[in-house]
């Protein structure tokens, strides 16, 4: 795992450097400089040395003609198979790592070699020849990759932070996506609060020329088919059990050690157990956020240490409190580089630096298991339509405005509120609702009177929605909702955040369950064995019974452990109270002080539980007084 950074324009030589310090954090091992003759092309790298971690892995890498060059940030699994078809094919290799590999690929088969990987990678990749630069991210979007076209040229990074040193790139703000941001708490699509400034999506891939994107595809087949594999429960249970397997096993490759997550959930626990029987001595990290927490969110330490005595693996923990939680949220929007309006990024960034500590540079997750299985609690909800979706669109909007004053009643009041909340629209339109967090309209009257006309226009779910317009018809409704999972809540928020933060440990993070022959099969697999009545991830369940304890399988499915809506009310309130004062919401010009106002108001006093989009509406001032202030970083979460 790396920092790659790039350019194609007229830009000055050096800004280049400048830009691969702005993402150091993410390559403590070895850095490296290429320019060409020209002066028209810049490729850097920072590297975290997992594979070949001699000189001969050093990035940028030519070929041995000085034809072709490559930055690469990311791990190809198979490249030991492609490896040896290309020795066959005659090529010779100077060292072990998967980027002369992928460099090898790119000569042999141009763009077509991205339909051999199975891997996680976001690369560039300069061909002299034509003066072309291509890009591409893996299927999943595991690896991120922000780019932008200026009145210089086409630069592109790991990371957000690293362009804003370019002049002309970073300008106007980009108030749709803040719309949507604070809709959802991350934005789908790709799009940051910087109008022009785009992170590539999950799949895609570009071909830039004079500092001009020439090419913009989709190259990963789609994993969604019309019908389902005909499989009976015992076959479909052997399949997963298999398939998990060979996803861990093939992500253990690593010249270094690999440590896991453990929250004690079901999918870091079963990811732990087919790593174990690889490496026995796996070490395992999980975090103790003590006992203040709101209501509904169980605590997950005792089921981590349950699975770790189970299998007889080294636990470590690392104790954070609230307080220093709390402190941390600043600091954690200005690394994000976008306004996730979330604390669990935190729990990315605490158990990376203890891994660290103990140095362990690559960590396996258990993210996607929920989003390829069926485990959020929307699911169970989607599946209860039955009950009330053949009724007529009057009495489903009735539906929505009688339950629609529940959500200060608690965590289940909460529940019941958003499960109802778009209950007349169509079934896509419900589909793309479970996503959001906070009713368009009220989005809407936050932001400042000069700011509605135009917003007023935009589908807040736009995205999903055409997205879900891509899928086969005939595609039942919680595949649609896991195809929603993949595409845009993994990509946009979960990945995103986990690349972020553990690299700004200097970790890298693997996630098994995105392994693409686990995701085929996952996709192609009945509904029926996925969410069967109440139990969601029925299959994996089953499929984990022999190696894992029945209360760890069978337990309550809990999030985030952090008790934001206590924080707001306590320890955080102050600290909100300045970040969204009058004088500052007025200077800024975004949104209407007296509509903040209110809403914070009423947040407090119960009327409302607005605690999440309070806090967008924090992480979005923030990241406005780093970003569009133009105002330097101070550090960032690398010491």
């Amino acid at each position: 795992m790396c920092g790659i950074v790039g350019f194609q324009g007229q830009f000055e030589p050096d800004l280049l450097g400048q830009m691969a310090q702005a993402v150091a954090h993410r390559g403590p091992d070895d850095c490296g400089e290429w320019h060409s003759p020209d002066g028209a092309v810049g490729l850097a790298h920072r590297r975290l040395a997992i594979i070949d971690r001699s000189p001969l892995g050093h990035q940028p890498m030519c070929d041995a003609a000085g034809a072709v060059v490559i930055v690469f940030n990311g791990e190809i699994y198979n490249f030991r198979e492609l490896r040896r078809e290309l020795e066959a094919q005659g090529h010779r290799f100077r060292g072990h790592s998967d980027t002369e590999v992928l460099l090898a690929l790119y000569q042999a088969r141009g763009e077509a070699m991205l339909l051999l990987l199975n891997g996680i990678f976001a690369f560039a990749i300069y061909d002299r020849a034509d003066r072309t630069l291509f890009l591409a991210c893996d299927a999943m979007g595991v690896k991120p990759l922000y780019c932008s076209e200026g009145r210089d040229g086409f630069a592109f990074a790991s990371e957000l932070k690293a362009l804003r040193v370019c002049r002309g790139l970073m300008g106007e703000l980009d108030l749709s996506a803040l719309f949507r941001t604070l809709g959802f708490l991350w934005s789908p699509g790709g799009a940051t609060p910087f109008k022009g400034v785009n992170r590539l999506g999950p799949g895609e891939a570009l071909m830039v020329k004079a500092g001009h994107i020439v090419r913009r595809w989709h190259w990963a087949e789609s994993l969604w088919a019309a019908d389902p594999r005909e499989l009976d429960e015992g076959e479909a249970i052997r399949l997963v059990e298999e398939g998990l397997r060979t996803a861990v096993h093939r992500q253990m490759v690593s010249d270094v050690p690999v440590g896991a997550f453990l929250s004690g959930g079901l999918d870091s626990s079963a990811v732990v157990a087919m790593a174990h029987e690889v490496s026995p001595a796996i070490e395992c990290f999980t975090i103790d956020t003590g006992a203040v927490r709101d209501a509904g969110v169980a605590d997950d330490l005792p089921y981590a240490r349950q699975v770790a005595k189970h299998m007889g693996v080294k636990l470590h923990e690392i104790q954070v409190d609230s307080s220093r939680m709390a402190a941390d949220l600043e600091r954690m929007v200005i690394q994000l580089d976008e306004p996730l309006a979330d604390p669990a990024p935190l729990h990315v960034l605490y158990i990376s630096q203890l891994a660290r500590q103990q140095g362990v540079k690559v960590l396996l997750s258990g993210a996607g298991g929920d989003d390829l299985f069926s485990g959020y609690r929307r699911h169970r909800a989607l599946m209860l339509e039955r009950y009330w979706a053949w009724m007529p669109v009057a009495a489903r909007q009735g539906l929505r405005h009688m339950t629609s004053h529940m959500g200060q009643g608690g965590s289940l009041g909460r529940r019941v509120t958003k499960a109802f909340a778009h209950a007349g629209g169509s079934q896509d339109q419900r589909l793309a609702g479970y996503f959001l967090w906070a009713d368009p309209a009220l989005v809407l009257g936050l932001f400042a009177q000069e700011h509605r006309a135009a917003l007023g226009r935009e589908v807040m779910t736009g995205p999903l929605d055409d997205y879900l317009g891509t899928l086969p018809s005939t595609l039942p409704p919680l595949q649609r909702m896991l195809a929603l999972e993949q595409r845009f809540f993994l990509a946009d928020h979960n990945l995103l955040y986990t690349d972020k933060m553990s690299m700004a440990a200097g970790v890298e993070v693997r996630v098994p369950f995105l392994d693409q022959d686990l995701v085929q099969l996952a996709n192609g697999l009945s509904p029926t064995f996925k969410q069967r009545g109440a139990e969601g991830k029925w299959v994996l369940k089953k499929a984990m019974e022999s190696y894992l304890p029945h209360e760890v399988i069978y337990r309550p499915k809990t999030g985030f452990g952090a008790p934001l809506r206590h924080w707001l009310r306590h320890e955080l309130r102050e600290w909100v109270g300045d970040i969204l004062s009058a004088d500052s919401l007025r200077r800024r010009g975004l949104f209407d002080p007296k509509a903040v106002a209110d809403l914070v108001a009423d947040d407090q006093a119960g009327r409302v539980d607005a605690a999440y989009t309070i806090l967008g509406l924090v992480c979005t001032e923030i990241w406005c007084r780093e970003y569009a202030d133009n105002a330097l970083t101070e550090g960032t979460f690398s010491g």
